[in-house]
């Protein structure tokens, strides 16, 4: 199917390879987008190259895109900087001639510690990033849907923690209980130009950051290894397997499609049936 064709789609946070910014720009290339890749490019005191995609491998990332045939550029963007989310939304227009669907996927999951130890800065830059980054994307990427006409897409990728509370995670819980109310008010805001925002809130998804929580919730919750760990979350969930980065990609294709244009404000669990409100 291509629902998309000709649509212009940027997402942030989308240049690691088997992250679920690129499994979402894989699945709207496919449906017809051109693409923008975005990611940080650069570490920085706290975000390392380990838990940010580099300019190389945005590169990479935008090299296999268009070797899956489509149309992508690869642009660096922090999201905590309102210049540089305005010039990569210049970018994609310059590029593409427009911008209709914005994904706000970039967001800081691997800051894990107990709530009494949590510094004020690190508190900071994960909603800095997961809730700040996705406003201000949000404002910028909607003022230009609306210049051009014909309203747009904005999903944002929360959370299971979106729903739930997390022990060890107070500050991406919060922002990703916050991304929630953001996206309601977005949703009622920006309807009657015809952009519709919604969320997604996947469960947990072994990708490269999925993989240091992994690490991190084996041994605190006392299991003897990571297999372990996720053999019992597997247990825990009715369709008794973790969630892909395709299952959110395909929610999101959908999202952004006309089947979805009567649907804004929602906050969908993508969560093998682990959360169901």
């Amino acid at each position: 199917m291509r629902r998309l064709e000709g649509k212009v789609a940027l997402c942030t946070g989308s240049g690691r390879h088997h992250g679920l910014g690129e499994a979402i720009l894989q699945r709207l290339a496919a449906e017809g987008c051109r693409v923008v890749v975005t990611d940080l490019g650069r570490p920085d005191a706290l975000l390392q190259s380990g838990n940010i995609g580099t300019t190389e491998e945005m590169e990479s990332v935008v090299r296999g895109l268009r070797e899956q045939g489509a149309d992508a550029i690869g642009v660096p963007l922090d999201v905590r900087d309102e210049d540089q989310v305005q010039a990569a939304i210049a970018a994609a227009v310059g590029a593409f001639g427009r911008l209709d669907v914005l994904i706000n996927n970039a967001g800081i999951g691997f800051l894990m510690e107990p709530l009494l130890e949590v510094t004020r800065e690190r508190w900071q830059a994960v909603l800095d990033v997961n809730l700040m980054g996705a406003f201000l994307c949000t404002k910028h990427a909607a003022k230009q849907m609306i210049a051009q006409g014909g309203g747009g897409r904005i999903v944002n990728i929360a959370s299971q923690a979106a729903k739930s509370g997390h022990m060890h995670m107070a500050a991406y819980t919060s922002s990703k209980h916050g991304l929630v109310g953001f996206t309601r008010t977005a949703a009622m805001e920006l309807g009657p130009h015809g952009i519709t925002v919604n969320a997604i809130c996947p469960n947990h998804v072994t990708t490269g950051l999925g993989a240091v929580q992994n690490e991190y919730f084996a041994k605190f919750r006392g299991f003897p290894s990571v297999d372990a760990y996720l053999a019992d979350m597997r247990n825990r969930i009715p369709l008794r397997r973790v969630g892909l980065a395709a299952d959110t990609a395909a929610a999101c294709a959908w999202l952004c499609s006309d089947d979805a244009a009567y649907v804004t404000g929602e906050a969908m669990n993508v969560s093998g049936g682990v959360e169901m409100h």
